[in-house]
């Protein structure tokens, strides 16, 4: 049987809540590549059908009208693709829970400087680790709410791979 001091469980935490806050940086670092993507796939495809329709202009009775369309419903399909996925509120809310989440590491780092440094004794210590575990609860309760399981599906692999070794 081991213990588990009140340090070592503020430790833990402050660990896992950095390994929150990478996972969330790391989605909103990937969205801002897919919303990339297509945007610039987007633009060329409305970029080619302009181009055919200014090239229906000057030859016309040529094949630019069929190409012109067929860019243009491609960029409409790539657009609604787009729109439905609903990437950028994603991104926003990644990148709010992880603003939040590192400023609760930056409190846990704070806190554990103090008690190297002999500031912080054990009511003090106990009673800053409760609010930042409620702080935690906040940030966590109102972070994904449809997306919860996609982001523990991203989450729950490595926890269940250290329990296994």
């Amino acid at each position: 049987m081991f213990s588990l001091k009140i340090i070592d469980h503020v430790r833990l935490d402050s660990e896992r809540v950095a390994q929150n806050y990478t996972v969330h940086a790391a989605a909103a670092e990937r969205a801002v590549r897919v919303i990339r993507v297509f945007r610039i796939g987007i633009a060329a495809l409305l970029a080619l059908a302009a181009s055919m329709e200014i090239a229906n202009t000057i030859f016309p009775r040529s094949l630019y009208p069929g190409a012109a369309v067929g860019a243009g419903m491609a960029a409409l399909v790539a657009f609604t693709i787009y729109a439905s996925l609903g990437l950028e509120s994603s991104l926003f809310a990644h990148r709010l829970v992880a603003h939040r989440l590192w400023l609760v590491v930056e409190r846990y780092r704070s806190l554990l400087a103090e008690v190297n440094d002999d500031v912080v004794d054990g009511p003090m210590l106990l009673r800053r680790r409760d609010e930042l575990i409620a702080d935690l609860d906040v940030i966590y309760q109102f972070a994904f709410g449809v997306e919860h399981a996609a982001y523990e599906n991203l989450r729950l692999p490595a926890v269940s791979g250290d329990r296994a070794a």
